[in-house]
């Protein structure tokens, strides 16, 4: 296996760098981006580094590795690609020791960012244990939903979380982590969503924004809409991806498809402003996204069967997608592996496309999660971020 190598970035020579922010998803990847974009516009002087994506370049952080193109989920996929992992984790352990940016800023990713904070924290170069580098971490691992008892290591090992739900404050006041509600990025303005509903649009397939996941899903999903278009040929579709390698892989498997080459178009999911009628989606940032567009959705998931009995075992909520989870119910209909079944899943999406009892309920609680979000938060995510290099100024 190669080296990892990284960017070659402008440093100076003579100070650190303010932040360095690091992302490990496509979803994170955007959030981020949403944060530092609203932190430049203010502090345009702030030199900002990232191991992240395309987004984060987009805004003007300076791109040092591409996180986001080895995301995956699950144990099995974990172990798989385990030196790889590793290999990064020694890259970005060795730039932060090397060039010691002020704030480090997590975001999301617990299995690869939480390894990291414990490493800064251990070799001391964190602020909890006498080092400059302050951790900082957005959008909480979800401990309520499983390994709770994480919130103490990062009570131990972070200087401050920002979480975008606000139920998640309380979830840490048994802890010493000081923890602020900034609110959830896809509530700042109804256009962040980038998606709309047209009873008269296409289906929306979102097969997620990791390759192995994507192997498993798409052709559950192509089958699906085959055997709704025998009932409803006008019926086309649109199929958003994250990146090339998504992309890629989605066209590896569209390939045995021919009979619906015509029907199906692929846009990148920062290129598109469509309307949908309806929406076959894995779990993940977008059902929320058409939750509160009122897209009627159904769920289907699936994962390598030894990370679902593990997750069966341990995880401790009943549902898988956001919108469920915030609203206590089961408001997109989830089918979890074996149940994801091309017959089950058309004909729910039939009753998406055709049903006015459920097109209106699904209007009606896009209005309750709306309610359930739209919390003041403590601040904005950007000042959040800036209150970092505040707290270092103030305390020198």
């Amino acid at each position: 296996m190669k080296a990892i190598q990284l960017a070659k970035v402008p440093l100076a020579k003579r100070s650190r760098p303010d932040i360095l922010i690091i992302a490990g998803e496509a979803s994170g990847d955007e959030h981020a981006a949403q944060m530092v974009k609203d932190l430049l516009q203010k502090h345009s002087q702030l030199s900002i580094y990232a191991f992240g994506g395309r987004n984060l370049r987009s805004v003007g952080a300076h791109l040092l590795y591409d996180l986001t193109q080895h995301s995956v989920v699950g144990i099995y996929e974990v172990l798989k690609h385990l030196r790889l992992f590793r290999q990064l984790m020694s890259a970005v352990i060795a730039w932060i020791n090397t060039h010691q940016p002020r704030t480090v800023c997590f975001v999301d990713y617990p299995g690869f960012n939480l390894r990291i904070a414990k490493e800064l924290f251990k070799r001391g170069l964190s602020c909890k244990n006498g080092g400059d580098v302050a951790l900082y971490y957005y959008i909480s691992p979800q401990v309520w939903a499983w390994k709770a008892r994480r919130r103490f290591s990062m009570a131990e090992w972070l200087d401050h979380l920002a979480v975008i739900f606000p139920f998640e404050k309380k979830v840490f006041k048994d802890t010493s982590l000081k923890v602020s509600f900034v609110g959830h990025p896809l509530l700042q303005t109804e256009l962040n969503l980038g998606i709309f509903y047209d009873p008269k649009g296409p289906l929306l397939l979102l097969p997620g924004s990791r390759v192995a996941s994507v192997r498993r899903i798409f052709p559950l999903m192509l089958e699906t809409f085959r055997q709704l278009r025998q009932s409803s040929p006008q019926l086309s579709a649109v199929v958003l991806y994250s990146d090339d390698r998504v992309l890629n892989e989605l066209r590896v498997v569209f390939l045995k498809y021919k009979d619906l080459w015509q029907y199906l178009r692929f846009y990148h999911i920062e290129d598109s402003n469509l309307s949908y009628s309806a929406s076959l989606m894995s779990s993940g940032t977008m059902s929320l996204k058409c939750a509160l567009a009122a897209i009627p959705s159904v769920i289907a998931y699936k994962i390598h069967p030894l990370t679902y009995m593990l997750a069966k075992r341990f995880v401790k909520i009943p549902f898988i997608g956001m919108a469920n989870i915030l609203l206590k119910r089961m408001s997109i209909p989830e089918y979890i592996q074996e149940a994801a079944h091309p017959d089950i899943l058309c004909g729910e999406i039939s009753e998406c496309l055709q049903d006015p009892r459920r097109i209106m309920k699904v209007r009606e609680d896009a209005d309750a999660l709306k309610i359930v979000l739209d919390v003041k938060p403590d601040m904005s995510a950007a000042d959040w971020l800036y209150s970092s290099l505040k707290e270092e100024k103030d305390a020198s």
